[in-house]
């Protein structure tokens, strides 16, 4: 008996996805709720588990190729017990095939460095490793073509451009991902119909950083998390917002929508393009609480697990550009919210206080806005509120 894999629902607004990849051959077995194939859709990516144990028979949407929720993926057949005959018959192919490929160039035949055809010795197992060499591209000396560890120092020393040409090729067509075409239509369209701004500011992170470091071991003993910057900016913003209201609401046709709760998206960089997970309610949160909630979320961004109800509902975004580096930036607002925080790196500089000369660790901050529904008196305003808090952090934990 024979059992479709459907793409299963994924929310109300997506109607198609698209195959990444298959977890599963045909013909490889499984048990139930096993991990068969990989979709994504505009806003994530999801598995589809096996809906009972059996042997995949049939494949019928190929990586990279779209189908419609309720579609049929493959078939299933239910029966967990292997055809021995095919197998034999599958068996004796692979032996033709072995006894072909022996007659190519040795070289053809190095394709991963666990195979059972290439064994390599400790000693090259780890320069290839540590140098990221492709095996492929390595001339063996001996017949068996067996790699040895002078192989790898003569690769090693050809010229840099020899290597190069190679290994890589002049141009490489990828075909775009759902997620991908979605962050790109969404900022275009964020920058075609917001009027966007920023304004910048800078804060001392001196306060946070003593904070941090005399609170470090209790802190992560009672939560089980680091105390990070992310969770003294919730803070500052989520004060900061409730201070001016505009900055936290949005324009829907032509009314403005005040949001009574702050649900605080932050931006999280993956393989696959930047996501935004949400901290709903985040002003009823504790520091611990964030600091956890992050680490989840983070976590689930960079594994795919993310759910549509981690990324829904955001009513703000701060974006950390700092972990890359970043000095400085204009970031794009989140529609359909008004407005973004950016967060840069921390660097020493000389800055004047008490009219002297002192080097402190100090951070951009951006605010890009839409100035539709956010006045500059209002943005620069909550700019310096955020600073204010940042630079005082007892104000975020006491009120005052």
């Amino acid at each position: 008996m024979s059992v479709e894999i459907i793409v299963p629902t994924l929310g109300e607004s997506i109607t198609e996805a698209t195959v990444s990849k298959w977890i599963k051959n045909i013909g490889d077995e499984f048990d139930v709720d096993e991990p068969l194939v990989e979709i994504e859709t505009d806003k994530i990516t999801v598995e589809v588990s096996a809906p009972q144990a059996g042997a995949l028979k049939e494949i019928n949407v190929k990586a990279g190729e779209n189908i419609k929720i309720g579609g049929v993926l493959g078939i299933i057949n239910d029966t967990i017990k292997v055809n021995k005959t095919s197998n034999q018959t599958s068996s004796k192919q692979n032996n033709k095939k072995d006894q072909s490929l022996k007659k190519e160039n040795v070289s053809t035949k190095i394709k991963n460095i666990d195979s059972e055809d290439q064994k390599l010795s400790p000693a090259v197992r780890k320069m290839v490793k540590e140098n990221n060499l492709e095996l492929s591209n390595i001339k063996p000396s001996r017949e068996d073509g067996r790699i040895t560890k002078e192989d790898i120092v003569k690769h090693l020393a050809q010229p840099k451009e020899t290597i190069k040409q190679n290994t890589l090729q002049r141009e490489e067509i990828v075909k775009m991902s759902k997620i991908r075409q979605t962050i790109a239509t969404r900022l275009k369209e964020a920058q075609n119909i917001a009027a966007i701004l920023t304004t910048f500011n800078e804060v001392d992170m001196t306060s946070i950083i003593e904070t941090r470091e005399a609170k470090q071991n209790d802190f992560k003993e009672r939560y089980g998390v680091k105390l990070g910057f992310m969770s003294f900016f919730v803070k500052a913003v989520v004060v900061s917002l409730q201070e001016f209201p505009a900055v936290n609401a949005e324009i829907r046709d032509h009314d403005i929508i005040y949001k009574n709760h702050f649900d605080i998206g932050i931006a999280v960089g993956t393989e696959k393009g930047l996501v935004v997970p949400v901290l709903k309610n985040a002003d009823q949160m504790s520091f611990g609480e964030i600091e956890t909630q992050i680490v989840t979320l983070s976590s689930k961004a960079k594994e795919g697990s993310l759910t549509m109800d981690d990324l829904t509902g955001g009513t703000f975004t701060i974006s950390n550009g700092g972990v890359y580096g970043s000095m400085l930036s204009t970031p794009i607002i989140n529609r359909p919210q008004s407005g973004i925080l950016g967060m840069h790196n921390i660097k020493k500089r000389a800055v004047v206080i008490n009219d002297e000369i002192v080097a402190r660790p100090m951070m951009y901050l951006a605010l890009s806005y839409d100035h539709r529904i956010i006045d500059g008196k209002e943005s620069v305003n909550f700019l310096v509120l955020v600073k204010e808090l940042l630079e005082n952090p007892s104000k975020l934990v006491l009120g005052f």
